[in-house]
């Protein structure tokens, strides 16, 4: 059951998104999401004078050896003509599913269609009430991902031995400001990163994960090191002996793919609400880890899918870690894990 405060803290945010009345609102939701963000979504819409209609597709089967969570790309959809059309026909799509719309292969039909997407993370709705909106964080975000794409090379460093380097040419950039920006385009919220998806072949070196960094398909703090070595985007070895590299070498090598292992994306967190601590007062089932991924500070590495390199997998670990530096060309961003001054909150 949906309470006030979290339809007031949806409504607020659709308002941001420019839902203002009379606009055709579809809240795309599958059998296994979380009812209470879909009600709260749906009843948001309909405060501030949005056509609402519910599209709900069945949970697909899963076809994988193990669980696969928070990839950004949600299977639900499955081509299914009707709901496409229905999505197609929409101002606004609320996208509710489980692992969302973000990689999903209908996105870019529905986005030409002139609908944009807010995709709501599949987070327990205390996460949105709680996390305030910073008027400012588009600008940083947006100040961020310039940086970014006027660099070619970034480079991450950690006193515990991290030291990754990151070619950009030919990256495909991103900057999650929680907002859509008018007809044909994609928010995810909660926001506050700044991504690059590599091309091929441009991911070298060594990182280094320690304890309290993040294993978010686990929601699992580590406890122990693990060691990466990347070669040529892909990780050729994982260092370690403690339970976290042992869950790591399983998981992946369950899918029997080599780009399970490959870089999918690196950036780093711009949302100085996010809370690294989250995971730990929250129960397993209520996370899905977006928080600790846009916390500020944070440098994100991910393996997995990179449809700009040309691969396709559902094996994914996203892995924000702690302490880390992170350079654009000469330009220091982040700090031992602090934002630099440009990007931080005024004041």
């Amino acid at each position: 059951m949906t309470e006030w405060r979290y339809i007031r803290a949806f409504a607020e945010h659709l308002a941001r998104c420019d839902l203002h009345d009379g606009e055709v609102v579809v809240v795309l939701s599958e059998s296994t999401s979380r009812r209470v963000l879909v009600d709260t979504a749906r009843l948001a819409a309909q405060s501030l004078g949005g056509r609402v209609a519910d599209v709900v597709v069945p949970t697909p089967r899963s076809t994988q050896p193990v669980h696969v969570r928070s990839t950004g790309a949600s299977q639900a959809l499955a081509g299914h003509a009707a709901a496409l059309a229905a999505l197609r026909a929409a101002d606004l799509v609320v996208d509710c599913t489980v692992e969302g719309l973000l990689h999903a292969p209908e996105l870019g039909e529905i986005l030409a269609a002139g609908a944009r997407v807010l995709m709501v993370s599949n987070e327990h709705p205390d996460t949105f009430d709680r996390l305030r909106w910073d008027p400012d964080l588009p600008r940083r975000v947006e100040l961020g991902l310039g940086w970014l794409r006027d660099a070619a090379l970034m480079r991450l460093t950690s006193a515990a031995g991290t030291d990754l380097t990151v070619r950009l040419e030919g990256a495909v950039t991103a900057g999650s400001t929680g907002l859509t920006s008018g007809p044909g385009s994609v928010a995810h919220w909660p926001g506050g990163l700044v991504l690059a998806f590599p091309a091929a072949g441009c991911v070298e070196g060594r990182l280094v994960l320690g304890p309290g960094d993040v294993n978010l398909t686990f929601n699992r703090y580590l406890e122990s090191a693990v060691e990466l070595r990347v070669e040529r985007d892909h990780v050729v070895e994982v260092g370690g002996g403690g339970v976290d590299a042992e869950l790591f070498r399983s998981y992946l090598g369950a899918f029997g793919d080599r780009e399970s292992y490959a870089t999918s994306h690196v950036g780093w967190g711009m949302n100085p609400a996010a809370r690294w601590e989250s995971l730990a007062t929250s129960d397993i089932a209520d996370s899905w880890g977006t928080e600790l991924r846009a916390y500020a500070g944070n440098v994100l590495y991910s393996t997995g899918a990179n449809e700009n390199a040309g691969r396709f997998t559902a094996g994914h670990f996203d892995l924000p870690l702690r302490g880390c530096t992170v350079t654009l060309d000469d330009r220091l961003v982040v700090d031992a894990g602090a934002l630099v001054a440009e990007l931080a909150p005024p004041g």
